[in-house]
């Protein structure tokens, strides 16, 4: 019952390609915007604005500094693969999604900006669940596009 399985296979030799979730531009912006808000909050500190610890909230401050390093560390270190088996990101948490199931791909990017806005892909499954994988890569972003292309043709009902 329902329709046959997806079936794709990656373009390079290997079968599979992986790479960068996120360009070197957007990394560097992520580095700055970070370290500024670390400098700010240090400085912030030793001028004594933000009082003592117990009085002041500064846990607050602090908590909000560790959710912003933990993600540029995901962002640093994620890299999105692409198998004859599924989508696969490393990332906050990581993601999988089996390309036998995907019922719907779209490429959402804005040419000539791609070094600062992510490109990414949107999956869903015939069930409705969905994931959004992020690219770099020419040659991930070339292989998303051909994807998208492929389950188009495969679901057109």
């Amino acid at each position: 019952m329902g329709p046959a399985p997806f079936r794709f296979t990656p373009s390079s030799p290997e079968g599979f390609i992986e790479g960068p979730a996120f360009s070197r531009p957007f990394k560097l912006l992520a580095t700055v915007i970070v370290g500024g808000c670390a400098i700010w909050l240090a400085q912030l500190w030793s001028a004594g604005a933000l009082g003592s610890a117990k009085s002041s909230g500064l846990g607050w401050f602090l908590a909000g500094m560790a959710l912003m390093v933990w993600t540029w560390f995901a962002i640093m270190s994620s890299r999105t693969r692409l198998d004859d088996k599924g989508l696969h990101q490393r990332w906050i948490w990581d993601k999988h999604m089996a390309l036998d199931d995907l019922a719907f791909g779209k490429m959402i990017r804005i040419r000539g900006l791609d070094w600062l806005i992510a490109p990414r892909l949107y999956v869903r499954t015939l069930m409705g669940k969905f994931a959004v994988f992020y690219a770099a890569s020419p040659e991930m972003l070339a292989e998303f596009d051909r994807l998208v292309e492929e389950l188009r043709k495969a679901r057109a009902f």
